[in-house]
């Protein structure tokens, strides 16, 4: 499975990926999705007067790494359940 993708989700306006931030201590957990439809039903379920300000862009799983580091963020959350949500947070070391 080298050649997994997950989609993240991207503001437009600045740039920034979509996080959660679970405590203050943390720099946020980058939200996963396992499909770009789930990424597009999590942003209509919670943002929908704010879907139209981010774009969903698609990473594979070699690249993440690099990702995380570049950006400072404390892990990734997988949400596997867009419309709840439910997410499941992995801190990277």
């Amino acid at each position: 499975m080298l050649s997994e993708v997950y989609y993240l989700v991207r503001s437009k306006t600045d740039g920034n990926y979509l996080v959660a931030r679970p405590d203050t201590e943390t720099s946020g957990y980058l939200l996963l999705f396992q499909e770009n439809f789930d990424a597009l039903s999590y942003l209509n379920t919670h943002a929908a007067e704010l879907a139209n300000r981010f774009t969903v862009e698609s990473i594979a799983r070699t690249q993440l790494g690099n990702l995380l580091k570049r950006w400072g963020f404390s892990g990734v959350g997988i949400v596997t359940d867009p419309l709840l949500p439910k997410v499941e947070f992995l801190q990277h070391n």
